[in-house]
């Protein structure tokens, strides 16, 4: 029983880092990589005649 216990303790502490590191909205890791995507995509179209 501890360990289902334990288990579900640290599914539960990886279910808060994720969406506090990787799904955040303004500073989360997936809003920097689409911000940096845009600016690429933006660069590259400029560069395009």
């Amino acid at each position: 029983m501890r360990n289902i216990l334990m288990t579900v303790m640290l599914l539960v502490v990886v279910i808060l880092l994720f969406n506090t590191i990787i799904a955040e909205d303004s500073t989360g890791t997936r809003a920097q990589v689409q911000s940096q995507g845009n600016s690429a995509n933006t660069r590259i179209s400029q560069l395009l005649p």
